[in-house]
């Protein structure tokens, strides 16, 4: 069964590039080599690998790397410590007019 890989790159400014392929050897090998001039990571070689999901689907490989690009730094850097409780905090919305955040503030008479 073909396996594909949603993988995070640290880069050398410090920022994280977030990537999907069937081969991670080869994509590393890449980001490392700067075979791409266009690619973000050229620039800001060298990387190192933080993290590798593998799944067997690629629409859900493309999905999590989609998912994991909107997420804040924190929750990235909680995935890759595999912090799973602080995952679950980070997701948890915090916005006032979330409808969780609304109804506790009419409860405190807010």
């Amino acid at each position: 069964m073909k396996e594909y890989y949603v993988y995070i790159l640290k880069c050398k400014d410090a920022s994280y590039y977030t990537g999907v392929t069937n081969d991670i050897d080869r994509r590393l090998w890449e980001h490392q080599e700067g075979i791409n001039k266009e690619c973000y990571t050229y620039r800001r070689r060298p990387v190192e690998l933080m993290y590798v999901g593998i799944f067997n689907d690629v629409n859900e490989a493309i999905a999590f790397e989609k998912q994991i690009k909107g997420w804040s730094r924190k929750k990235k850097e909680a995935l890759m410590r595999e912090n799973w409780d602080e995952m679950k905090k980070l997701s948890t919305c915090k916005n006032e007019s979330h409808y969780k955040n609304y109804l506790r503030n009419l409860d405190d008479g807010k």
